[in-house]
């Protein structure tokens, strides 16, 4: 059987909820299990947090993004190395991406570098409206540097923790909490699934509000359908809402297996050549994918052998993300860095890390590595 990369993962419970809706004949964009989602994901991040349900992360972005006030012709300063869904919400607002390089210790945007732009940005008059950092493969980004610097800057900060919802910053400070708004995504390999989904989460209630508004259409308060803005198709299911209520409730098993995982591969794959993502003191990764780097000068083949030579054992791998800035899309935009992410994506792997994956199975992918490594 094929060992994929992070597949979903459910606890029997979701088809509980999603019976009860059913039951109720909510299966309508909004109702009683969209609540208890947005609830629960509130509660789990510590309280007092703003959370609307939306269609998926890229939505959330989009909303967040124009809620901010980001507008046409605006710079937005965004991690280079994420998923494209999180980027093109910044062409949609007609603004103008500026991307950033990664920190080697942390693997997440360079604050250093950032710091030192914002400081001539400032000088020259020309200060990004936003950044948008990326919490990267479950871990956080430096949420204290990033804040101050937002803070001292006048610069708006939406977070972008798509991949790392249950992981932890310093002082157990929840991944999803950053910033002016922050975004997670329920997509289907995420750490927990609501087949597709995403969510705004924010301590302002004006952009809560705003969102609930802007993502059903926009429709003003009368009997007939008036408009005095445009809106969007954005609001989540409540059938897919029923589900995430039951993934939440396993949320923090499905962090602890994936961070055994890890462990796993780090014991079982420590050897020279092969460098697993770091985790600064002080963090708690989710450990959504698994991710290494592979030396060709030490282990004489390079990331792309190691994938294809999986992959012809059904096993599923994926390179880093490709960078921003190197996309075809984006040729001639402006990047602020060292290349440190372009090495990661020539040299990088995530291997299978799903929260179901067996014993049996990491063995397979492990002893598959060390076997392709040992005939280089």
């Amino acid at each position: 059987m094929r060992i994929w990369l992070s597949r979903p993962h459910m606890s029997g419970r979701e088809r509980v909820y999603v019976e009860q809706a059913f039951d109720s004949n909510f299966v309508a964009p909004l109702g009683p299990q969209l609540d208890a989602f947005e609830s629960s994901v509130s509660e789990y991040l510590g309280g007092g947090l703003q959370c609307v349900g939306l269609s998926s992360g890229s939505a959330a972005l989009h909303l967040a993004l124009r809620l901010v006030g980001v507008g046409p012709g605006d710079e937005v300063w965004i991690s280079s190395m994420t998923f494209a869904g999180g980027i093109f919400p910044v062409l949609y607002m007609n603004a103008t991406p500026v991307f950033f390089d990664l920190d080697p210790a942390t693997w997440t945007i360079d604050v250093a570098q950032l710091g030192a732009a914002l400081a001539q940005a400032a000088r020259d008059g020309r200060l990004p409206k936003a950044i948008v950092p990326t919490d990267l493969y479950g871990q956080s980004v430096d949420l204290d540097a990033l804040e101050d610097l937002a803070q001292r800057y006048g610069v708006k900060l939406v977070v972008d923790s798509a991949e790392s919802l249950g992981a932890s910053y310093k002082g157990g400070r929840k991944c999803g909490t950053g910033g002016d708004a922050s975004i997670l995504s329920f997509n289907g390999n995420k750490i927990i699934t609501t087949s597709g989904g995403g969510m705004l989460v924010t301590r302002s209630k004006e952009i809560a509000d705003s969102a609930r508004f802007l993502s059903t259409q926009a429709r003003d308060q009368a009997p007939h359908y008036e408009h005095s803005t445009f809106g969007y198709n954005y609001r989540l299911s409540n059938i897919c809402a029923a589900i995430g209520v039951g993934q939440m409730e396993v949320l923090d098993d499905r962090v602890a297996a994936r961070r055994r995982i890890n462990e796993r591969y780090r014991a079982g794959l420590n050897r020279p050549g092969i460098a697993f993502m770091p985790e600064p003191e002080g963090y708690h990764s989710s450990r959504w994918l698994t991710a290494i780097t592979v030396d060709p000068a030490i282990c004489g083949l390079t990331r792309e052998d190691l994938r294809e030579d999986l992959l012809t054992h059904q096993i599923e791998s994926r390179p880093l993300w490709k960078p921003m800035h190197m996309q075809p899309l984006f040729e001639g935009a402006r990047y602020v860095g060292s290349g440190v992410d372009e090495a990661m994506f020539a040299n990088g792997l995530c291997l299978p890390s799903g929260s179901d994956m067996s014993e049996v199975e990491q063995s397979e992918v492990i002893d598959r590595i060390s076997a392709r490594l040992d005939r280089a």
